[in-house]
């Protein structure tokens, strides 16, 4: 005959069996997710940011070319911009101040130009420079990288010209721009074509770009430069961005 085995023997042997064997059949989300990535080439680190050139550094007074205001046409860029007297007007990358003087010609009386730029010297260089001309009505703030840091609410006109493909993180700073733009803000964007290292950037990447960070495309010309490299997009926010 043999020996019968109580219910309470039998569920406490279960129980220790499966506490013996539980660990080895764990599962381990995160475990089993890199596993799979590994495996299957799944991306799990954010992309590399596409190419950048160097921000120019040297000589500002080399902007000061004489024909460009006829080559460019920088009155008729103000006109597409809508940039009248009593316009509050944004020029990012301002440099040497070249389009912000011009700007400031054609808001007064009433308007204000920000020029803006991450480059200290520039900075200088435009302050001296609207002093020695007398146009008050330009101010000049350093921003970052990833944040113009102008005014809330205030700007109707932001012009990015030439500089466009030495902005590292353009879809942020596209971002924190929107804070500073009143209704009906148009904003251009002047570059040439290029692979982003080449002091150019394809057009179809700024548009891209722009349409990341909450902007329309509104217009776009190609009259800006004689050989029809440089291109002129004009973009406005998306209202279900605000």
């Amino acid at each position: 005959m043999q020996p019968t085995i109580s219910p309470y023997k039998k569920t406490r042997f279960l129980f220790v069996f499966a506490l013996v064997l539980a660990p080895l059949f764990t599962f381990h989300p995160l475990t089993h997710i890199g596993s799979l990535s590994a495996q299957t080439g799944t991306q799990t680190q954010p992309q590399p940011a596409r190419k950048t050139s160097q921000p120019y550094k040297g000589d500002l007074s080399i902007f000061e070319n004489k024909d460009r205001d006829q080559k460019l046409q920088v009155q008729r860029v103000m006109d597409i911009l809508h940039i009248q007297p009593g316009a509050s007007v944004a020029d990012i990358g301002a440099g040497s101040g070249w389009f912000s003087v011009r700007a400031a010609k054609r808001a007064a009386p009433g308007g204000t130009v920000y020029a803006e730029d991450i480059n200290p010297d520039s900075i200088t260089y435009i302050n001296n420079r609207v002093h020695r001309e007398n146009i008050p009505n330009v101010k000049t703030i350093l921003g970052s990288e990833d944040d113009p840091k102008l005014p809330e609410s205030t700007i109707d006109a932001v012009l990015i010209m030439k500089t466009y493909h030495e902005i590292a993180r353009p879809v942020l700073l596209l971002q924190k721009l929107k804070k500073s733009l009143r209704d009906g803000a148009r904003i251009g964007i002047i570059d040439q074509n290029g692979n982003g290292a080449d002091h150019g950037i394809g057009r179809d990447v700024v548009i891209q770009e722009m349409s990341r960070a909450g902007y329309s495309l509104l217009e776009q010309h190609d009259f800006v430069k004689g050989d029809g490299q440089d291109y002129f997009l004009v973009f406005g926010p998306n209202t279900n961005h605000q």
